[in-house]
């Protein structure tokens, strides 16, 4: 009971943390690691469990995403699944030793890569000419990571997104969610038939993840960015250096 417990306000927590701001597997793939679940599998059961979270953000950015165009959401759409099946199935093939040894250096990736988003954005105001072919081949690499390890996901979208000259932080977060459910929907259904998700924690987490994602919009239009990046941040820091004590501890 006291295992569940503990996903209950993990998944929570986590539907909050990535429809604010992304790297709301910070919290659901150790508190599965925490409970006894193999990293393999937790990392997988992790990317069902926060799954409806990102369909309850998208539904509460409705208003950011109907500023797109249709013909752009289908390309970048299509190009987030592709990356994200390839992924999904390099997950499929990796021992939970090679993962391990993995994970803390995809952590601490996606958390430098957040907390430099600022100058990143800068930089690419000065530079960029919109979402390009080579926008394009960076959303398929990130969907690829996205598909693997969903941890921080949403933190290097941000980036990417940044890179693309996007500056509004709302069209960003909403674009973001949008896209994080696409790739999370093609995901699911590879580990699902694979067999890697451990059901009953995976259900709970579900239900959790789904109200957090919901009431995580007005909470990430009323929240500071500043105050958003520094919670993030200290998230990011704190489980990579949990992750990195974890490889060498062994």
């Amino acid at each position: 009971m006291t295992d569940y417990l503990l996903l209950v306000i993990a998944a929570f927590g986590a539907g909050v943390v990535n429809t604010i701001a992304g790297g709301g597997t910070f919290l659901t793939f150790p508190a599965l690691v925490f409970t006894g679940v193999p990293p393999v599998v937790a990392n997988a059961t992790s990317a069902v469990a926060v799954f409806p979270g990102y369909l309850g953000g998208a539904l509460g950015f409705r208003r950011e995403l109907a500023v797109f165009e249709r013909a752009a959401l289908l390309r970048l759409t299509a190009i987030t699944l592709a990356g994200g099946l390839a992924g999904s199935l390099l997950l499929l093939v990796s021992s939970n030793r090679a993962f391990s040894v993995v994970v803390p250096f995809l952590l601490l990736f996606a958390t430098l890569t957040f907390l430099f988003g600022a100058p990143i954005r800068a930089w690419a105001a000065r530079h960029s000419r919109g979402v390009t072919p080579q926008g394009a081949l960076g959303l398929f690499a990130v969907s690829v990571y996205g598909g693997y390890f969903n941890g921080g996901l949403g933190i290097v979208l941000l980036a990417l997104f940044s890179l693309w000259g996007m500056s509004a932080i709302h069209q960003m977060n909403g674009l973001k969610i949008g896209l994080s459910f696409v790739l999370s929907s093609i995901s699911v259904a590879t580990f699902s038939v694979a067999g890697f998700v451990e059901w009953p924690q995976a259900i709970v987490m579900m239900l959790a993840a789904t109200l957090g994602g919901y009431a995580g919009a007005p909470v990430s239009r009323a929240v500071p960015a500043w105050s958003v990046r520094a919670f993030i941040a200290a998230i990011g820091f704190g489980m990579s250096a949990v992750f990195f004590w974890r490889l060498f501890a062994v």
